[in-house]
């Protein structure tokens, strides 16, 4: 568990813009946000399940930062602009993870039990990204703006798209596969196929009348 003087420490050493501590305690909705959720979590953890969540929905009332109290999330948190970011119970985030607005590190509905994404330390997740599922992020890598990551991405990785595919790992870029040109499906021959079908199907009903 992170403290306030880590957490406003690194809101300073990753924003720019923030002039001081005094500043990020009191303006920042990210640094708010965060500050909420560590004193949910303590009650979660307590059992104190309703109290938990009361202060989370206020927090998310306040900061438009939606962090379930359930969430396991580490040291030196920083949460960039923030509005839009949506954090489930069971998502795990590692230390020094930075997040962007519109973030969400959610379920897909299919899952029981462990429904979210297992982040590493020293990831960075830009704007817009969806981390969907119980996978998970290694450490060091970095999630493309608009992104939708469905499967685990390795450490020290940079992946974009929907769904997101890996272009870069350890520094150097991940050339796509080539494409099959012997195997690859031909639409027209597909559709021939499909009229002989259809037409031995007709030839059998006729036969039969």
């Amino acid at each position: 568990m992170g403290t306030l003087k880590e957490d406003i420490k690194a809101f300073l050493e990753r924003d720019p813009a923030a002039r001081s501590g005094f500043e990020v305690y009191m303006l920042y909705p990210g640094f708010r946000a965060i500050r909420m959720y560590r004193r949910a979590h303590k009650h979660y953890l307590k059992g104190h399940f309703f109290r938990a969540r009361l202060i989370s929905q206020r927090a998310a009332r306040k900061t438009g930062i939606e962090i379930h109290p359930g969430a396991t999330i580490g040291r030196r948190f920083v949460i960039d602009h923030g509005m839009g970011i949506v954090i489930g119970e069971t998502a795990e985030i590692g230390d020094d993870v930075l997040i962007y607005q519109g973030v969400t590190l959610g379920g897909t509905g299919k899952d029981v039990g462990k429904r979210h994404p297992t982040v590493g330390n020293n990831v960075m997740i830009s704007a817009g990204a969806k981390v969907l599922g119980p996978i998970k992020v290694g450490d060091g890598a970095r999630i493309a703006a608009g992104a939708v990551v469905l499967k685990d991405v390795p450490e020290d990785s940079t992946v974009v798209g929907v769904p997101a595919k890996v272009v870069k790992q350890k520094g150097k870029k991940v050339e796509p596969a080539p494409l099959d040109q012997i195997h690859v499906s031909d639409p027209v021959s597909i559709e021939i196929e499909s009229l002989k079908k259809q037409i031995k199907e007709i030839k059998g009903i006729l036969k039969e009348k």
